[in-house]
């Protein structure tokens, strides 16, 4: 009979090993014994296999995040009020994670896999709130060139990942994660309305 806590830890390992070593080094039969699981085809058991597990550690994440974006962007009144609204609910949820922590790691590697990326972006109809808040940035910005502006919303991500991957691999026992925020909220309110420079 499986272990109730089983898939859990397998969860677990896989975002320690995956923030550690990249998502393709690692196999699923490192993450088995790295859970204790003497079963080396435990993660196609609990999770059906590679994507299965990916899909599970994302939803692990994004569990939780709408509910503060829809608080924060019911409050929000100006372009910063909306990055708030998009990056406190993550860092938050960071802050809440025990310490040491791989969360911010791993996602930073989940955004460079292929497959990962494409589970997020599958993902998209579930998070309306985050869709609501990315459309109302736009619409703030509508003075600024929109080809502009979306690549500076996909800067946002980059910025958001690297950075908070960078703190928690710093391994402080109690990462500044709130004063963080406010950091990065302030940033990335500033790089979205910045002046475009025109070519000659």
């Amino acid at each position: 009979m499986p272990r109730a806590d089983a898939s859990a830890e397998l969860l677990d390992a896989a975002e320690r090993l995956f923030a550690e070593n990249g998502i393709a080094a690692v196999s699923d039969r490192k993450i088995a014994e790295a859970a204790g699981n003497s079963n080396h085809s435990a993660v196609r058991y609990y999770f059906g296999g590679r994507d299965g597990l990916l899909d599970a550690l994302l939803d692990r994440h994004l569990t939780g995040l709408e509910p503060a974006r829809k608080a924060l962007f019911e409050q929000s009144d100006s372009l910063l009020g909306d990055v708030r609204a998009l990056v406190l609910p993550v860092t938050s949820a960071f802050a809440a994670l025990p310490t040491p922590s791989y969360r911010a790691r791993f996602l930073q590697q989940a955004y460079a896999y292929p497959a990962a990326v494409a589970l997020l972006m599958a993902k998209r109809d579930r998070a309306p709130i985050a869709a609501s808040v990315i459309a109302s940035v736009a619409r703030r910005l509508e003075h600024l060139d929109p080809t502009i502006v979306n690549a500076r919303m996909r800067l946002m991500t980059h910025i958001l990942t690297t950075a908070c991957a960078d703190i928690e691999a710093r391994g402080t026992d109690e990462p500044q994660w709130s004063q963080t925020g406010d950091f990065l909220c302030d940033a990335i309110a500033g790089l979205l309305q910045a002046p475009i420079t025109s070519s000659p």
